[in-house]
C-alpha cells in the first residue's frame, strides 16, 4: 500500500495568467500552479474557513447556473474560492462566478455580492483533473456565517466532480442567473458540486484545522441545513473561547482508511485534502477504519494501525500536529462483528497509549458510549441506526475535544462546553492512558 503522498508536492508559478491545479493523472496529489496577485504580495497568508473533500460520480450540467451556500468558521477581510475539476473527464467552464452574503434559501444579499475572477478574467476552463483558485476578492467574511457562491456552466460539463453529503440545499437554475437576488423556482439537491474551498485572509488568524474522516466527520444523521456537524460545532466552541482557527471538513460518507471506495482511502487523499489545505496546522483523524472494520473481510488491526502509522508520519513530515480519535461505539449497526469489535478495541487501546505518536487524543468513544454497556452509543446519543450520533452526540464529540491543549491558552472568552465533560487528554512521553 503506497499512499499518494509520495507522488509530488504542490508546485507553484506563473502559466498563462490562469489560475488552476493539475492532478497527475493517476489522480495524485494536486501540482499547484497560480499567479501572484496583489493580496498575495501582503504578508497575511491564507486560511481556509470551509471545505470539503472532493468525490467523483456528480450530475452533468449545461446552461445552468448553481448557487451553493457554505457555513464558514472564521471570518477574514478577503476571500478566495476553489473550483474543482479533478474527478472530471473534459474541461468545464465557468462564468459569471460570484460570491455574496446568503440572505436565507436561494437569496442573497445584493449589495454584498462581488465578482469573482481567475486571473483577472471573468471566467475560468479548468482541465480534467484540475482545479481553479480564484484571485482575492474584497469581500468581508464573518465567522459562522452563510456565504453563497453562485456560477454559471455555459457548456455541458461531463459528471461534477462532487462532494455528495453536503446536508446543505443547493440550488440549479436555467442560463445565467448568477446575479439575481433570488432564483427563480430552482431545483435543488443536498450535495455540493465543483465548488470545494473558500479562504479568508485574517491577520488574527492562527492557522486551521482538518478534520479527516467518514460518516461521522461528515456530519451523517446530523440535521438538514443546521450545521450540527462535530466540525461545525467545535468551530464555535473555538470562536467562544477566542482563538481564530479555520475548521475544514474533509469528512467522506462511507470513506476508508486503507481502501478507495467512497472517494479515494484516506491514505490516498491525505497529501490533497488534507496537507494542501491553506493554513493547516493540525489534523484531527476521526472515524474511517469503523467501515474498515465493518467489511465482510475486514483488515486485522496491525493493518489498520499501521495505516493511523503512516498517517501520523505523513502530518508530521509535514509540520502537522497529529490529534487521534478514538472508534466511537458501533454495536447494533448492520455490519458490526465480534472480530469488529475486538479491532476496534485493539484500536482505541492503540491511540491511547504512551507510543502512538499522536500528539493528542480525542476520545469520541468515551464522549459517546453507554457507560453501561460500552460496546453500544449512548442511547441519548444514537439517531437510532446504531452507528451515528445524532446532534446530542456529535455536540458531544465535539466537546470532547480539549482546546487549550491542542490550540493552546486564548486571551478570549472562556470556553464552556455543553454536555459531557472533556474526555481528552494531551499525550506526552511516558504518558500511558489505558486500554479500551
Amino acid at each position: 500500500m503506497v499512499s499518494n503522498k509520495r507522488r509530488g508536492r504542490a508546485l507553484r508559478g506563473l502559466i498563462g495568467g490562469a489560475v488552476f491545479a493539475v492532478l497527475l493523472a493517476t489522480g495524485a496529489a494536486a501540482q499547484l500552479v497560480h499567479p501572484p496577485s496583489a493580496s498575495a504580495a501582503a504578508d497575511t497568508p491564507w486560511t481556509g474557513t470551509w471545505a470539503v473533500a472532493p468525490q467523483s460520480g456528480g450530475g452533468t450540467f449545461n446552461r445552468q447556473t448553481l448557487r451553493q451556500v457554505v457555513r464558514t468558521s472564521i471570518g477574514g477581510t478577503a476571500a478566495r474560492i476553489r473550483l474543482s475539476n479533478v474527478f472530471g473527464s473534459q474541461p468545464v467552464t465557468f462564468a459569471d462566478v460570484q460570491i455574496a452574503q446568503s440572505a436565507g434559501g436561494s437569496s442573497v444579499v445584493t449589495a454584498s455580492a462581488r465578482t469573482v475572477t481567475f486571473g483577472g478574467a471573468g471566467s475560468v476552463t479548468v482541465p480534467a483533473g484540475g482545479s481553479a483558485i480564484s484571485d482575492s476578492i474584497a469581500f468581508a467574511v464573518g465567522a459562522e456565517s452563510d456565504v453563497a457562491v453562485s456560477f454559471y456552466l455555459p457548456a455541458a460539463t461531463g459528471s461534477a466532480t462532487q462532494h455528495q453529503l453536503g446536508n446543505q440545499t443547493s440550488y440549479t437554475v436555467a442560463g445565467d442567473a448568477s446575479g439575481q437576488a433570488t432564483l427563480s423556482n430552482p431545483a435543488t439537491s443536498g450535495s455540493y458540486s465543483f465548488l470545494t474551498n473558500l479562504d479568508v485572509q485574517n491577520p488574527a488568524a492562527e492557522g486551521a484545522v482538518v478534520a479527516l474522516g467518514a460518516s461521522l466527520t461528515d456530519g451523517y444523521a446530523s440535521a438538514f441545513g443546521a450545521n450540527h456537524r462535530w466540525p461545525n460545532l467545535l468551530a464555535g466552541r473555538l470562536n467562544s473561547a477566542g482563538h481564530t482557527v479555520g475548521v475544514l471538513n474533509a469528512g467522506i460518507s462511507g470513506n476508508d482508511l486503507l481502501k478507495d471506495g467512497a472517494g479515494p482511502s484516506a491514505l490516498n487523499r491525505f497529501q490533497r485534502d488534507v496537507i494542501q489545505q491553506p493554513g493547516v496546522k493540525w489534523v484531527i483523524f476521526s472515524d474511517d477504519a469503523i467501515n474498515d472494520l465493518g467489511d465482510a473481510h475486514p483488515p486485522t488491526a496491525a493493518q489498520l494501525i499501521t495505516g493511523i502509522q503512516q498517517l501520523i508520519a505523513s502530518a508530521h513530515a509535514a509540520g502537522l500536529k497529529f490529534i487521534c480519535s478514538t472508534l466511537t461505539p458501533f454495536k447494533g449497526a448492520g455490519y458490526w462483528t465480534q472480530t469488529g469489535e475486538n479491532g476496534r478495541a485493539a484500536i482505541n487501546a492503540f491511540i491511547r497509549g504512551a507510543n502512538s505518536g499522536c500528539d493528542h487524543i480525542l476520545d469520541q468513544d468515551g464522549a459517546t458510549h453507554d457507560p453501561g454497556d460500552v460496546q453500544r452509543f449512548l442511547p441519548a446519543y444514537d439517531c437510532g441506526d446504531h452507528l451515528h450520533p445524532n446532534d446530542a452526540g456529535y455536540q458531544a464529540i465535539a466537546n470532547a475535544v480539549d482546546i487549550a491543549a491542542i490550540f493552546g491558552a486564548s486571551g478570549g472568552v472562556r470556553d464552556v462546553a455543553q454536555g459531557r465533560p472533556t474526555q481528552v487528554s494531551s499525550v506526552g512521553s511516558g504518558t500511558n492512558l489505558g486500554g479500551a
